[in-house]
C-alpha cells in the first residue's frame, strides 16, 4: 500500500469500551486485533466524545497512519438513536446520563475531529460487516438479516449492500418485532414482557434480559429443585444459564430452545418481507463452546419456515469476529459513503 493512500477509521462505542480500526481505500483492514479503551459514557457526552478522540488517535499511532490520510470516520453506538446519530430523547441503558437526551453524537464527534463522520447503530454496523465478509465483491447485489443477541436484541437489515435505516433511523430494530406466541409458549407460561413496553416481541424471549425477566423465572417453576434456584438473585442466575446449556443441562436447553424458536419465527417474518440471501446470528449466545453454537444455530434454522425456493437461495451463518464487527462495519459504512460520492 502506498504511504500516502487515504484511509477511513471505524469507531465502535459501547457501554464500557470503545474499539477502533483502520480500513484502507482498497478495503483492507490494518488492525487484526481488538483495540479497546474506556468509553466513559456514564460520565456524559463531553467526556465520552473525548474518549473517542483518544481511541481515534491511538489507532492511528498503532498503525503508523498519518492523520492527514484519514478521509472519514465511521461511528457506531448503541441505540435508540436517529439515522443521523442523535440519541433518543429518553436516553437508553447505555446513555442514562441526562446529558445524552437528544444529544447529537455524530455531529459532536465530527466537530471535534474536523472530519466527516458516518453514523450507524451498533446492530447495523455488525450486520454490515457480516454481510460484506460473506458476500465480498457481490455484497452490493445481496440482502441479509442479522440478529445480535446480547443483553438486548440488536439487528440489521441490509439490502443491496446498504443498511436499511428508515425514516426515523429505527428500521432494523428486530428485537421489537412482535412474533406469534401460539405453540411457542407452554400452556401455563405468561406472555413475556419487554423493557420497551411491548409484550411478546423477539427481545422479550431472545436476550439476556428476556432470560432474567421472563424465561428463567418461569422455567424454575418447572424445575423447582434446580441449582440456579439457589442463586443470590435471578439476575446472577440468568448469566449462568449459558454455561449450564453448554454442559447439557435440561432446563437450560429448554430455555435456549425457546429462544431459538422465537428467532426462527422472527426470521420467518423476514423471509416473507425481505426474502434475504442470508440470515446471520451473533451475540453472547454464540460466544460459547462450538457444539453449543452449532446446536443453537441448527435450532434457529429448524424453526425458520422457508419455502423450497428460499431454502435453495439462502443460508444461515454466524456473525464473524463479533468483538470487532462493530468497528469494522462502521469503517465499511464510511468507505462506502466516500465511494458513493
Amino acid at each position: 500500500m502506498q504511504t500516502d493512500a487515504w484511509v477511513v477509521v471505524g469507531l465502535d462505542n459501547g457501554g464500557n469500551k470503545n474499539n477502533a480500526t483502520v480500513l484502507d481505500a482498497a478495503g483492507q483492514f490494518l488492525v487484526a486485533e481488538l483495540l479497546e479503551s474506556p468509553s466513559r459514557v456514564t460520565e456524559g457526552p463531553d467526556v465520552a466524545v473525548e474518549a473517542l478522540v483518544v481511541s481515534f488517535e491511538d489507532v492511528l499511532r498503532r498503525t503508523g497512519t498519518a492523520r492527514e490520510r484519514v478521509r472519514a470516520v465511521g461511528l457506531d453506538t448503541p441505540g435508540p438513536s436517529s439515522a443521523d446519530g442523535v440519541i433518543s430523547s429518553k436516553g437508553s441503558t447505555n446513555f442514562a446520563h441526562p446529558g445524552w437526551r437528544n444529544f447529537d453524537f455524530r455531529g459532536a464527534l465530527e466537530k471535534r475531529l474536523s472530519l466527516p463522520v458516518v453514523y450507524n447503530n451498533d446492530g447495523n454496523a455488525a450486520a454490515l460487516y457480516a454481510h460484506y465478509q460473506l458476500f465480498g465483491p457481490l455484497a452490493a447485489q445481496r440482502g441479509s438479516i442479522s440478529a445480535i443477541i446480547g443483553t438486548g436484541f440488536g439487528g440489521g437489515v441490509i439490502e443491496k449492500g446498504q443498511v436499511v435505516k428508515g425514516a426515523a433511523g429505527m428500521a432494523g430494530e428486530l428485537g421489537h418485532v412482535h412474533i406469534p406466541t401460539y405453540g411457542l409458549l407452554e400452556r401455563d407460561q405468561p406472555v413475556p414482557h419487554c423493557n420497551c413496553g411491548f409484550d411478546g416481541d423477539a427481545e422479550s424471549f431472545a436476550s439476556l434480559t428476556g432470560i432474567e425477566k421472563n424465561l428463567l423465572p418461569y422455567w424454575l417453576t418447572r424445575y423447582p429443585g434446580h441449582e440456579l434456584a439457589k442463586a443470590e438473585s435471578v439476575a446472577k442466575a440468568a448469566k449462568l444459564v449459558r454455561a449450564y446449556g453448554e454442559n447439557g443441562d435440561e432446563m437450560a436447553l429448554r430455555i435456549f430452545e425457546q429462544q431459538a424458536k422465537a428467532i426462527g419465527r422472527l426470521f420467518t417474518i423476514a423471509a416473507n418481507f425481505t426474502d434475504p440471501d442470508a440470515y446471520f446470528l451473533g451475540g453472547g449466545v454464540l460466544e460459547a463452546a462450538p457444539h453449543f453454537r452449532e446446536w443453537f444455530l441448527a435450532k434457529v434454522r429448524e424453526n425458520t419456515a422457508l419455502r423450497e425456493e428460499q431454502l435453495r437461495a439462502s443460508r444461515f451463518e454466524m456473525v464473524p469476529h463479533l468483538d470487532m464487527a462493530g468497528a469494522r462495519g462502521a469503517a465499511i459504512a464510511a468507505l462506502e459513503r466516500i465511494h458513493a460520492r
